[in-house]
């Protein structure tokens, strides 16, 4: 699932190399523990085990979970309105949207969404449609055709086999066709308020391995190592927090280390 671009904070730092114009990185040094003074680490006195640092060398779990703790914290502060930039009213709204969102920025299918829901406002009416009517509604959000396809599906299923009602439960939910578990993991989380799993996409992937939270690559692994560390009442927020600090700082191909707010504690942090 694609994100909008975010504003990044200012920057007088190169965002491509890392290093200020007169090629030191002592400023950038100097704001990381500026920043690390403001958030309470590193504190003269401060009791060793309060104390998270950057891991070097193996870390242990707890070490990790306190780590992953702080993480959250730290980015709740620097993104306190962080939320699922789909546009939905309810649970099948949100289950469309999400479906639609593959290969496509949530902003493009913001922009399709009211044309389809008023022509299609509920799964009864949305698995009576036609393919190509549907087809035509959605064709910018690429793919259109597999889709159609799994919209159809989707709907005819909730209809046939939960009374038209969207599921509230992960394992109903991946039997829908074109539901996967990160799919299902957005709904329950964001429409019903049920911390079943982490939604894991490219961003949650690429910070997530940089932070030193896992080595895996792929999705389940990643959201398996993830649950091990975050607390439950943080599952669904995580993967908000990653995507728009992954847009406007962790960037790929090359994150902007001097102005982001964890360089102190992350083990890939170039400053």
């Amino acid at each position: 699932m694609k994100e909008r671009k975010t504003k990044a904070r200012r920057s007088t730092a190169d965002p491509a190399g890392g290093r200020r114009a007169d090629g030191s990185r002592e400023a950038g040094k100097s704001a990381a523990r500026a920043r690390t003074r403001a958030s309470g680490n590193g504190k003269a006195g401060a009791p060793e085990a309060q104390r998270v640092v950057r891991p070097r060398g193996r870390e242990s779990k707890a070490a990790r979970r306190a780590r992953t703790e702080e993480i959250i914290r730290r980015l709740r502060a620097e993104y306190p309105d962080a939320r699922c930039s789909l546009t939905y009213r309810d649970p099948y709204e949100l289950l469309v949207a999400t479906i639609l969102s593959a290969q496509c920025t949530d902003e493009r299918v913001n922009q399709v969404t009211p044309a389809l829901f008023a022509r299609y406002p509920d799964p009864e009416s949305l698995a009576s449609a036609k393919q190509e009517e549907l087809e035509s509604l959605i064709h910018s959000t690429g793919f259109y055709r597999n889709k159609a396809k799994s919209l159809l599906g989707m709907a005819g299923a909730v209809v046939d086999r939960h009374g038209g009602r969207i599921p509230d439960n992960m394992e109903d939910l991946v039997r829908l066709p074109g539901v996967g578990r990160k799919t299902a993991n957005v709904v329950l989380g964001n429409a019903f308020g049920k911390d079943e799993g982490i939604v894991v996409d490219t961003h949650v992937t690429r910070l997530s391995n940089r932070l030193g939270l896992t080595r895996e690559k792929d999705a389940v692994r990643i959201e398996q190592d993830l649950v091990a560390l975050v607390p439950r009442k943080d599952w669904t927020d995580i993967a908000h927090l990653f995507i728009d600090h992954g847009r406007a700082v962790c960037r790929a191909p090359t994150p902007r280390c001097e102005v982001c707010v964890l360089a102190d504690i992350c083990p890939s942090s170039r400053v």
